[in-house]
């Protein structure tokens, strides 16, 4: 049985212009005939090439070629917050606020040293 046959019905649908595919914006520029099947095909090889702590947002789908025989494909991503990690007192920690109410008057009273030019 070819696979097509067991493809769910909207698989096969054919995205025009603009859809929401998998939390991701879909754009088509130019393509005609493109499924959300194809789409999704897309989607997972793009995200094979990002980072695992990264988020697809947006793609567009557009000509490559006059012959249309390639498609480019334009994305952008949405990366994860930065976790900010500090070695205090010889632990690293990501957060303080397990500390009891010395140790973290100890952190508030450290003397924080800059240097001019410095960038916060």
């Amino acid at each position: 049985m070819p696979a097509e046959e067991t493809m769910p019905e909207e698989d096969k649908k054919i995205v025009h212009r603009h859809a929401i595919v998998d939390g991701v914006d879909v754009k088509i520029d130019g393509v005609k005939d493109v499924t959300v099947n194809e789409i999704k095909n897309y989607l997972e090889v793009i995200a094979k090439n990002i980072p695992d702590e990264s988020r697809l947002t947006t793609l567009t789908i557009s000509k490559a070629d006059e012959d249309a025989k390639n498609v480019a494909l334009d994305y952008s991503i949405r990366s994860q917050p930065m976790e900010r990690i500090r070695r205090i007192t010889g632990y690293l920690v990501g957060t303080v606020d397990r500390w009891n109410n010395a140790k973290q008057a100890e952190l508030r009273d450290r003397v924080k040293h800059m240097t001019t030019g410095m960038i916060r």
